[in-house]
């Protein structure tokens, strides 16, 4: 098997350890002896995982989830609603408005299932008494291109909102069971989409820190709210959340052991660095660059062939105007340009099929990248500065495109060091 193919298959063996009807299975909560069942979801994998729900469930159901736009799908008695991610729209505020509405109507015999993964918190945009959805549009472009890891921007999404930090599940009265998919270095459920239905103790003292902390161009209203004592979220301690529950049924940790043993299969030693790696895209690719080379010229600290396997979230902080792309091609581009004529391979690409925007889960990259690269004309240097990392792939056809997944568990990293 060449490489490259070996790369895809373990990238596909990673989001197939992610399928959602293995994880719902293993938790699918007992059906209400006498009230209804609703399930609610947001995230880019919400529609695979209400089809997963229902192929399980023994009795009648009904519910609404929101996904991304071309991420629908098929589903019997589950609405499906598709929105705009990673920058809300106004169908996403429409879908967290009857999302809230439904649950405020439960009764405490029924049982409110709620399907949770990565992109749900753009994808319910709730903006609070004074603020607009521009505002809330406006905040996610500012945490987007802040360079904050990914659980410091939930802590100030939810107290900047109607329904996240455990606010969907403090407004219904029926038992709440959570099913998660995490996206989130840790696997912390309660920053999974900003934990709509799981609460945590962070306060808006918290999140007035890290606005400081990353100097977030915050509008004043903005400010203002998280001044206010309306901006905390429910504390965990609240009787509210005595009858929830919550598991996750899918993180990156299981994902790289998936792909672990893809490589042992082919003779190869893999090593699981990290699921949980968060930092500048960047500078995350460069370390990961220096230890490929060491153990490609030395054998150490592992000996060849092996594979390095990471995961988790890096960052990219846009400091001037950005170009295309997003942190799984930004990865590549500058791990490419730091391996050049050495004997490694390797593939970024985000577990859910989708590179920040665009058709584009990451790319492959290699000691031929570099070279390819000035062969076309293309100054990488200056793309990669520009982060328009999807110019320099698509310039010599090496962008990686699975199309959506169904689940999301965040970056996948493999790294082949043949010596």
């Amino acid at each position: 098997m060449q490489d490259r193919d070996l790369l895809r298959a373990m990238f596909d063996a990673a989001v197939a350890a992610a399928d959602p009807l293995s994880g719902i299975r293993r938790h699918l909560p007992q059906p209400p002896a006498a009230g209804r069942t609703l399930v609610i979801g947001a995230g880019k994998g919400a529609a695979q995982m209400a089809a997963a729900l229902e192929s399980l469930w023994p009795t009648p159901l009904e519910g609404l989830i929101v996904t991304r736009y071309g991420y629908g799908y098929a589903t019997r008695a589950i609405e499906v609603v598709e929105a705009a991610h990673p920058v809300p729209d106004a169908a996403g505020q429409r879908a967290a408005e009857r999302i809230m509405d439904l649950v405020k109507n439960l009764q405490p015999e029924d049982l409110l299932i709620a399907l949770i993964c990565g992109g749900g918190s753009a994808l319910l945009p709730a903006p609070p008494a004074g603020l607009t959805l521009a505002d809330e549009i406006r905040l996610n472009e500012i945490l987007l291109a802040s360079g904050a890891p990914i659980a410091a921007m939930n802590v100030v999404r939810k107290h900047l909102s109607t329904i996240k930090g455990g606010r969907l599940a403090a407004a219904t009265r029926a038992r709440v069971v959570s099913l998660i998919v995490s996206d989130i270095p840790g696997d912390n459920p309660a920053f999974v989409a900003s934990g709509p239905t799981v609460p945590d103790a962070t306060t808006r003292r918290d999140a007035l820190a890290i606005v400081e902390q990353y100097r977030l161009p915050l509008t004043p209203a903005m400010i203002a709210h998280l001044h206010c004592p309306a901006a905390d979220a429910p504390d965990p301690a609240d009787p509210a959340f005595s009858r929830h529950s919550h598991h996750v049924i899918a993180s990156a940790g299981v994902s790289l052991e998936a792909a672990a043993d893809i490589a042992r299969r082919h003779g190869l030693a893999p090593h699981i660095l990290s699921d949980a790696i968060e930092g500048e895209a960047l500078d995350v690719a460069l370390v990961h660059a220096a230890l490929a080379r060491e153990v490609a010229e030395r054998g150490r600290p592992f000996a060849r062939p092996a594979v390095l396997l990471s995961g988790g979230e890096t960052t990219v902080t846009v400091r001037a105007e950005a170009g295309k792309g997003g942190r799984n091609s930004e990865f590549a581009l500058a791990l490419a340009l730091a391996i050049d004529n050495q004997p490694i391979s390797a593939l970024v690409a985000d577990t859910d099929g989708i590179d920040g925007v665009g058709d584009h889960a990451g790319a492959f990259a290699d000691g031929t990248t570099a070279r390819r690269l000035r062969g076309a004309g293309i100054e990488a240097r200056s793309l990669l500065a520009a982060h328009n990392s999807y110019a320099a792939f698509e310039a010599i056809g090496d962008l990686f495109r699975p199309g959506p997944t169904g689940t999301n568990v965040n970056d996948f990293r493999a790294i082949i060091i043949r010596g």
